[in-house]
């Protein structure tokens, strides 16, 4: 019979019973390191995983009708305007996560079309819906809203009509900082003010969804340190995780190459989406510290 069985015989706690007890008393004492432990552990509560995976589903079906209608209208642009459409390429397609660089080097093949655009356009509809759907349940789902108070199918679509049009502000905020960024000479400080202006961009989108989404009694103040996450994130994913690996795809053949490109893309946005709700449990930790007393609300009120 061994030491930890002697133990339970005896009603003691185990040895691993005691480690924990022991870790547990250290992240209440020192209070950041609380306060991650308990994001980490609502994460899990809150059935994270597969609200990121919703989230990058339906964002991965929304992309590319997104990309077909941005390409269309380029294309049509290029006839009479070659100038803006060239600034559209190397400013908003660029942008795109992984497959940017790839529309971007290869311009002939860029063509528009009226069927295209049609189609692309009722499949942004849809794909777009969907994701402000997920988005919205994700919201609801992390600070704990309860289902007969949760907003209204024609609420929903007004909240998705307003996601879908902050996508497309950012946008045609990219096209305009890559205008201004043509008239500026010096192209470290024109570099520096459009990343600059992106974040403006980002971090302003991110804390209109977070507002927009998150409970009335919620100030904006308890909401900052999350959307501030979510925009680094986004950010970081943007600089760093597209270049490795637009840099890893130029040196496979077409065939991995395109593969390689959905994976990439697919990974991107699982990121992507495992930050932002990582980011919303951060807020929904602040607001229970800032406004309730370090205890998480067990009903919030949606806006």
């Amino acid at each position: 019979m061994t030491s930890s069985d002697t133990a339970n015989e005896l009603g003691e706690p185990s040895r691993l019973q005691r480690v924990l007890r022991l870790v547990d008393r250290a992240q209440q004492r020192f209070t950041p390191i609380g306060f991650i432990v308990g994001v980490i552990k609502k994460y899990g509560d809150d059935r994270g995983g597969q609200l990121v995976a919703q989230l990058a589903f339906s964002g991965f079906l929304s992309f590319f009708p997104l990309m077909l209608v941005v390409v269309t209208v380029t294309a049509f642009l290029a006839e009479r305007y070659p100038g803006l459409a060239a600034q559209i390429r190397s400013s908003a397609i660029a942008e795109f996560p992984v497959v940017g660089a790839e529309l971007t080097s290869n311009e002939h093949a860029l063509r528009g079309s009226g069927v295209g655009l049609a189609v692309g356009f009722v499949l942004l509809l849809w794909g777009g819906f969907g994701f402000t759907q997920a988005l919205q349940d994700a919201f609801v789902e992390v600070w704990h809203v309860p289902h007969k108070h949760r907003p209204s199918f024609i609420d929903r679509m007004k909240r998705g009509v307003l996601i879908i049009g902050l996508l497309i502000f950012e946008v045609l905020a990219s096209v305009v900082l890559g205008l201004v960024g043509t008239l500026i000479t010096n192209s470290r400080l024109a570099g520096a003010l459009g990343l600059l202006g992106g974040s403006l961009v980002t971090l302003s989108i991110y804390l209109t969804v977070f507002w927009l989404l998150s409970p009335r009694d919620t100030s904006i103040i308890e909401l900052l340190p999350g959307v501030l996450l979510a925009s680094i994130g986004w950010q970081a994913l943007q600089t760093i995780g597209i270049r490795l690996i637009s840099k890893q795809l130029r040196r496979s053949s077409e065939l991995y190459g395109t593969i390689g490109a959905a994976l990439g893309l697919v990974g991107f946005l699982y990121l992507t989406s495992q930050f932002l709700i990582y980011s919303l449990e951060v807020a929904v930790q602040t607001s229970s510290v800032v406004s309730h007393n370090g205890c998480t609300p067990t009903y919030a009120t949606p806006r």
